[in-house]
C-alpha cells in the first residue's frame, strides 16, 4: 500500500475492524474488552498521528513512558502485545505497510510460580464443604468438578445442563477460542454433581428455561466473581492461607497429575493449552517443590 493511500486509514475504522476480526476468530468478550482499553490508551497517546504514520521509535517511546510512570513489566508487555496484534491485523489486511511494534521488545516479566495446594490440603478443602443446603451442594459440586477437570473459572460458569455425561463419565467443556474438549471426571465429582442435580439445583432454579448448570441463590448463572467469593469462604473455613483462587485449583490439578507421572502432552490436552510452553510452568513448580523438600530434609543440604 502506498503512503498516500495508507494516510486515509484512521483509528476508529482500524479498531472496529480489528475487534470484528478478533470476534470472528473466537476471542472471548473479556479479552476483546481488555484489548479495547489498552489500544484506546495508545490511540489517545498517538494524538493526531494516523496508524500509518507511527514508527518503531514511537512505540518504543510509548513503552518507555509506561515504565517511567510505574507500570509493571507485565502491564507494559500486555499493552505491547495488544498493539502488536492490532498492527499485525492492519498489515495482513493491507491497511498499513509495516508493524511498528515488531522491533520493540517486551520487558522481562517477573515469573511467579502458580499457587498450588497439596493433595491433603485439597482433600481437606473439598471434604470440609458440608452438603446440606442447596448452596453447599452447589459449591461442593462446583469445586469438586473444577479440581477434577482442571477447569478455568469462566469454563465453570459457562457449563450448561447436560455438560456431564454420567454414562461415559466425561465432561464437555468449551474453552478459549470456543474450542471444545472432552474431559474425564473422577467419581467424587460425579457423586457431588449428582447430589446437586437431585437435591440442590431445583431449589435454586427460578426459571425452568435457565440452562446454566451452576445457579446463584436468585436462580441466575454464576459470575467469575461469585465463584471466587464462594471459594474464599471455604478456604477460610479450611484455615488455608489467603490467596487461593479458582485458578489455584487448576494449578493443583496439573501439578498433582505431574507428580503422579502424567506426561506434559497429556496435561496440555487436559488443560486446553494451545502451546506446550504454557504447560511447562508446572515442571518448574515441581522442581521448586523438590528443592524445598531437599533443603528441609537432606542432612548436608
Amino acid at each position: 500500500m502506498g503512503e498516500d493511500e495508507s494516510s486515509f486509514v484512521n483509528w476508529a475504522e482500524s479498531l472496529n475492524a480489528y475487534d470484528r476480526d478478533l470476534s470472528g476468530r473466537g476471542a472471548a468478550e473479556r479479552t476483546r474488552r481488555a484489548y479495547a482499553v489498552d489500544l484506546g490508551q495508545f490511540v489517545e497517546w498517538a494524538g493526531d498521528r494516523s496508524p500509518a504514520e507511527l514508527r518503531h521509535r514511537d512505540v518504543r517511546r510509548y513503552a518507555a513512558g509506561l515504565s517511567s510512570a510505574g507500570a509493571a513489566p507485565a502491564t507494559v508487555a500486555r499493552k505491547l502485545a495488544a498493539i502488536r496484534g492490532l498492527f499485525d491485523f492492519l498489515v495482513r489486511t493491507e491497511r498499513v505497510g509495516q508493524n511498528p511494534a515488531d522491533l520493540v521488545s517486551s520487558p522481562k516479566r517477573e515469573e511467579k510460580l502458580p499457587q498450588v495446594l497439596s493433595v491433603a490440603q485439597m482433600q481437606g478443602l473439598l471434604e470440609g464443604i458440608p452438603a446440606r443446603t442447596p448452596l453447599q451442594l452447589r459449591d461442593r459440586a462446583m469445586l469438586e468438578l473444577a479440581y477434577s477437570c482442571g477447569l478455568r473459572c469462566e469454563e465453570i460458569v459457562n457449563l450448561d445442563l447436560g455438560a456431564l455425561d454420567f454414562e461415559s463419565e466425561q465432561l464437555r467443556v468449551l474453552g478459549k477460542g470456543s474450542k471444545e474438549r472432552m474431559l474425564p471426571v473422577g467419581e467424587p465429582a460425579q457423586r457431588a454433581l449428582q447430589r446437586y442435580n437431585e437435591r440442590g439445583r431445583h431449589a435454586l432454579a427460578a426459571d425452568p428455561r435457565e440452562r446454566a448448570l451452576f445457579l446463584s441463590k436468585s436462580g441466575r448463572r454464576l459470575s467469575n466473581s461469585d465463584v471466587t467469593r464462594r471459594l474464599g469462604l471455604w478456604v477460610r473455613e479450611a484455615a488455608l492461607a489467603a490467596g487461593v483462587s479458582p485458578h489455584s485449583l487448576r494449578h493443583s490439578f496439573a501439578t498433582h497429575l505431574l507428580e503422579g507421572g502424567a506426561d506434559l502432552p497429556t496435561i496440555q490436552e487436559l488443560l486446553g493449552h494451545a502451546s506446550i510452553s504454557t504447560t511447562q510452568v508446572y515442571t518448574r513448580v515441581d522442581a521448586a517443590r523438590l528443592r524445598d523438600a531437599y533443603a528441609a530434609t537432606h542432612p548436608r543440604a
